[in-house]
């Protein structure tokens, strides 16, 4: 039997939906090269500071998610809060085992 996750649902100011926090465990290099692992994933935007914080934006299934690390995590974004929690699920599931491998 698998893990039972419950995603968040934190809308932000420009109505997106925070669904995941992880701990900031890896490297922002790690966590880009992962999600490319993620069949189905594009990769639609990077940006970086190189000291304090990044952005990743990346299309799956149709959706614009971004990922950025502020406050020592990666928090997951899906643009379209209505998105199917199945798809932010496999957005998880995918991330987890890197990101948080005692949880996942």
């Amino acid at each position: 039997m698998g893990v039972v996750v419950k995603l968040l649902d934190i809308r932000a100011a420009d109505g997106s939906r925070q669904f995941a926090a992880f701990p900031e465990s890896v490297s922002w290099t790690a966590l880009r090269e992962h999600i490319a692992g993620l069949p189905g994933a594009k990769e639609t935007a990077y940006v970086t500071d190189q000291v304090t914080e990044a952005w990743l934006d990346f299309d799956y299934k149709g959706h614009a998610f971004s990922v950025n690390n502020p406050f020592g995590e990666f928090w997951f974004f899906v643009r379209d809060p209505g998105a199917p929690e199945a798809w932010l699920r496999e957005v998880w599931a995918h991330c987890a085992p890197l990101l948080d491998p005692g949880n996942a």
